[in-house]
């Protein structure tokens, strides 16, 4: 298959898996709209975590973090953003481990993406700063949600 065919099954996998796994997910900041998924790698197809290298794994999800400007005219246009963030258990004692994320470019369309590991049953909070324009504080991002490990 070729890089284009794969980059191109890739975004409609995590344009699929952001609107049924996590409801499109998105917090809009002014004139920006932050959107958010995090599913378990194991959904994605063994030749897409392979061009991306991304580790399929039951006990792995995937964190992708996409910026929106709205322009005047209602249209959107995709922004680079740079994301920092943490996940942890929702304990007052835990300050959960750091994500570390990378760009993945598809086309025009650069998304931030992390791989963690899932703690099952567990509800988990995630706690980002998105930066999306360098004149402004980040974006503060913070949601929980629960992951369940097939087995």
């Amino acid at each position: 298959m070729t890089r284009g065919i794969l980059s191109a099954l890739l975004a409609g996998t995590l344009a699929l898996l952001a609107g049924t796994a996590a409801a499109q997910q998105f917090e809009q900041i002014g004139d920006v709209q932050i959107h958010y998924s995090a599913v378990s790698t194991s959904f994605l197809p063994e030749a897409v975590a392979r061009e991306h290298q991304i580790q399929r794994s039951p006990a792995l999800a995937l964190l992708n973090v996409s910026v929106l400007e709205e322009r005047e005219d209602g249209t959107t246009r995709n922004v680079p953003a740079r994301v920092d963030g943490r996940v942890g258990g929702i304990g007052e004692n835990d300050d959960g481990r750091p994500l570390s994320f990378r760009t993945l470019r598809i086309g025009d369309t650069p998304s931030q993406v992390a791989v963690f590991r899932i703690d099952d049953g567990a509800p988990m909070r995630f706690d980002l700063e998105v930066f999306h324009d360098r004149n402004a504080e980040p974006a503060q991002v913070q949601f929980i949600q629960r992951f369940y490990i097939d087995r």
